[in-house]
């Protein structure tokens, strides 16, 4: 078990880089099982996400090789065998290799996928398009067997555009016989990160960032490299810190645009920021003006920084509101706000929130992965010390959070007990 020991009031100065995106490389490394030959993934973030990912990439015989930030991936010797339970569950984009293995062997056999609580997380969509392109889905106990004779290409209308969903069509529609069209197809940096690499690799896909996606199946994806985008979450939730502490701090190696939802919040709320191609500077300012803000897929305001960006609103001169249309049990952090000063109140999927002239330390939990970089943010910036217990969700997420807010000011420990 571990806990991270904040000491709260610190100025945050100087640069921190952000790393590879989470969100991107969890969906690349299952795609690489798809090429019949090596593929190549830089910029790959250190978060026990991917450490899941490459267990589960060895359980199936493929050959891995990690050097810093490169990962290399050897499929050749894959044997398609069930994955179980107990690497399945660590995370919830196990299910990318669901895809991968039905669209490679056009059979595949694995447990439900883990990941963070943040509500009902159902994977109807994605089995719909398997459905769709001529599979047939047996689930017993969680354990899910679907097979196909053969994948064929298909029309598929999401009913929501789902991420998960939206890469999982690709991954298993590259290899299906003849033309799949993607309806309502979710349009995150994420996703084209994807379509590029299997792309490289000898796949036909186009339209990934709109609305319709196309694919043309092909027999064989050979070898290809790829690099990993910038984490726009990793960036936002720092962005929020030089909001709430920062002295001129800049964000490093980022795509500005990814997170335009988020500046133009933060614009609205009256702070100067200093954009370049790729960095953002930021400086915590007096009067904050308070804002009303609604999750929505990108490019809207993303749901992963909704629960971050509530720190920042709290400490806001007048009343603020968030409403959360993705994730119905997604303010689990609430109760830890008002532990520590902050007022807040729910009404259904929206929070009512009040801003206090300041926080104090106290002992909070890492509900998950988003609500614990919330609790990091309010430890940072209260009066005094504070304690979050469960942050193994954190380190899940963020690559080397401890030491990039150390070096920049923070009095911030990572603590075993």
């Amino acid at each position: 078990m571990k806990q991270i020991r904040i000491r709260g009031g610190y100025s945050l100065s100087g640069n921190i880089s952000i790393s590879g995106a989470k969100n991107s490389a969890v969906a690349l490394i299952p795609a690489a099982i798809l090429s019949d030959d090596t593929v190549t993934i830089d910029n790959i973030p250190e978060i026990s996400d991917i450490d899941a990912l490459n267990d589960i990439l060895e359980y199936l015989g493929a050959k891995v090789k990690r050097e810093d930030t490169i990962m290399t991936i050897d499929s050749t010797s894959i044997i398609n065998k069930e994955i179980p339970e107990e690497i399945s569950k660590k995370l919830r984009a196990s299910y990318y290799f669901m895809a991968a293995l039905l669209g490679k062997y056009n059979k595949v056999e694995m447990y439900f996928p883990g990941g963070c609580s943040i509500g009902a997380r159902p994977i109807d969509q994605t089995l719909k398009a398997f459905k769709t392109l001529g599979a047939t889905i047996v689930e017993n106990d969680g354990k899910y067997t679907i097979t196909a004779e053969e994948l064929k290409g298909a029309t598929i209308y999401l009913d929501m555009p789902s991420v998960g969903a939206t890469i999982n069509t690709l991954l298993v529609a590259t290899k299906a016989k003849g033309e799949t069209i993607v309806e309502n197809a979710a349009k995150e940096p994420e996703i084209v990160s994807v379509a590029t690499f299997l792309n490289t690799m000898g796949a036909k896909i186009t339209g990934a960032g709109t609305s319709q996606i196309k694919i043309t199946g092909v027999e064989h994806l050979h070898g290809g490299f790829t690099e990993v985008i910038p984490d726009r979450i990793e960036a936002g939730t720092y962005v929020i810190a030089g909001a709430l502490l920062g002295d001129n701090l800049t964000i490093r190696n980022i795509i500005p645009s990814h997170i335009d939802s988020l500046t133009s919040k933060l614009q609205e709320m009256g702070y100067p920021l200093k954009i370049t191609e790729d960095t953002i500077t930021i400086s915590k300012i007096d009067i904050k003006k308070p804002v009303d803000i609604k999750t929505l897929g990108y490019p809207g305001f993303p749901t992963d920084l909704q629960q971050p960006m509530t720190t920042l609103l709290t400490l806001c001169d007048g009343l603020s509101t968030i409403e959360e249309t993705l994730y119905e049990n997604r303010f689990q952090n609430v109760p830890y706000l008002e532990k520590m000063g902050a007022k807040i109140k729910q009404r259904g999927r929206t929070i009512l929130i009040e801003g206090v002239d300041s926080l104090h330390g106290e002992h909070v939990v890492a509900t998950d992965l988003r609500a614990g970089a919330c609790m990091i943010l309010a430890g940072l910036v209260a009066d005094g010390e504070t304690v979050v217990a469960s942050v193994e969700h954190v380190l899940r997420g963020y690559d080397n959070i401890i030491h990039k807010l150390q070096n920049v000011g923070a009095k911030i420990e990572l603590e075993e007990i």
